[in-house]
């Protein structure tokens, strides 16, 4: 393999041998070690540069093993006898080739690289210069950030809203001291020094929709009374405050009492008590009562039910629940009781057809004994594979 100008990594060959794959191994050599990859960087050349802007605006929204894979980029770039393909990136990393895609396709989404294709086959990767931070800076968000929003309403409105730019930050923080004395407090709630990111995305309330200061701050408090110090969360809560029509300060008490007596009700009813809801039981609470649009008697009986069937609380069982009746149109109590008459009545048909006529029963080949179905219990086993697919 040396004479012939392989470059072959220790772990690729000791997975080959051990598992005797050597046959294999020699099919594949002319797929694998002759799809190099080429980088090619319009950077500084000579030393890997990490850029002040990545670690301020992209770096604290990517996924960690994101940011890992473009660092080694930055840092082979430069690597003269550097020959990578998928595989050999995926053996630094201990992850599929796949895991290395997704992390290329992030990076040429949020516009770092550019990525060429022969074929199916990746061929190149172009390393690009970060886009100027005062032109406003978009980020792709990373998988587990998606995976929480899908908890979260679907509402367009509530998509991470634009940046302010630097030379606008530094502005507001010189003419205005309410703005220093709001980001001082802000640091006090979130008990961290702000990043330039976490500033140009609080000043965008402040700014461009023109909260006002004590609102502002009163969003931040709430959020962290909630258990949350993510900007992400603080974000979404202001736009849904925004779109909802809050502009001062108590529209905002006056929602959050309303909310936090729903809260604890739902709390109370799922057998939680003396403490607060952690944020993503507010977003299973908030899509209860604002996307299903379920009334408090409906959404305690799914509570009950789901105390009842499980022995414990467990959101997760509890918007199973809710989400089936939000299928089957429930609007009402008395839907929920027309669903369960007719539950009722499908138990009884096979108990009934199970029944033995005399006939039968003196026949001694059909002397045996008929199944009995226990309905909810396939339900709660239903909802528990449903949790576990999860």
């Amino acid at each position: 393999l040396q004479k012939n100008g392989y470059s072959l990594s220790q772990n690729t060959v000791l997975y080959w041998v051990c598992n005797e794959k050597l046959s294999v191994f020699r099919q594949s050599l002319e797929g694998v070690f002759m799809s190099y990859i080429s980088i090619q960087d319009s950077l500084l050349s000579g030393v890997s540069v990490i850029p002040d802007d990545f670690v301020d605006s992209y770096m604290p929204q990517a996924n960690g093993e994101f940011v890992k894979i473009y660092l080694y980029l930055l840092r082979i770039a430069h690597k003269p006898d550097a020959q990578p393909t998928l595989s050999s990136l995926a053996d630094v990393f201990s992850c599929t080739e796949k895991d290395v895609l997704r992390a290329l396709r992030y990076w040429e989404k949020a516009g770092l690289l550019s990525l060429t294709f022969e074929g199916k086959k990746l061929s190149g990767i172009q390393l690009r210069p970060l886009p100027a931070s005062d032109s406003g800076i978009s980020v792709p968000q990373s998988a587990d950030q998606e995976a929480a929003d899908s908890v979260h309403t679907d509402r367009p409105e509530t998509a991470r809203p634009a940046r302010l730019s630097s030379s606008r930050v530094r502005e507001l923080q010189k003419e205005n001291g309410e703005v220093r004395q709001l980001l001082f407090l802000a640091e006090q709630y979130l008990g961290r020094i702000l990043s330039p990111t976490d500033i140009s995305r609080i000043l965008y309330f402040y700014d461009v929709l023109h909260f006002p200061m004590d609102l502002l701050e009163y969003l931040i408090e709430y959020c962290v009374s909630k258990g949350s110090t993510s900007l992400h969360y603080i974000e979404k809560v202001g736009l849904e405050w925004h779109q909802d029509g809050i502009r001062t300060l108590k529209m905002a008490k006056d929602r959050t009492s309303t909310w936090n007596k729903n809260y604890f009700t739902i709390l109370k009813a799922l057998g939680i008590r003396n403490r607060n809801p952690v944020p993503t039981e507010a977003e299973y609470m908030e899509r209860w009562l604002k996307e299903y649009g379920f009334s408090m008697d409906i959404i305690t009986e799914a509570c009950s039910r789901t105390v009842t069937q499980t022995g414990q609380p467990s959101f997760q069982y509890t918007e199973g629940i809710l989400s089936s009746w939000k299928k089957q149109n429930v609007h009402t109590m008395d839907d929920i009781r027309a669903l369960d008459d007719k539950h009722r009545t499908a138990q009884q048909k096979p108990a009934a057809a199970s029944r033995p006529s005399k006939q039968a029963a003196a026949n001694r080949f059909n002397n045996f004994h008929q199944r009995d179905y226990d309905y909810r219990q396939l339900e709660k086993e239903l909802f528990e594979k449903q949790l576990m697919d999860q």
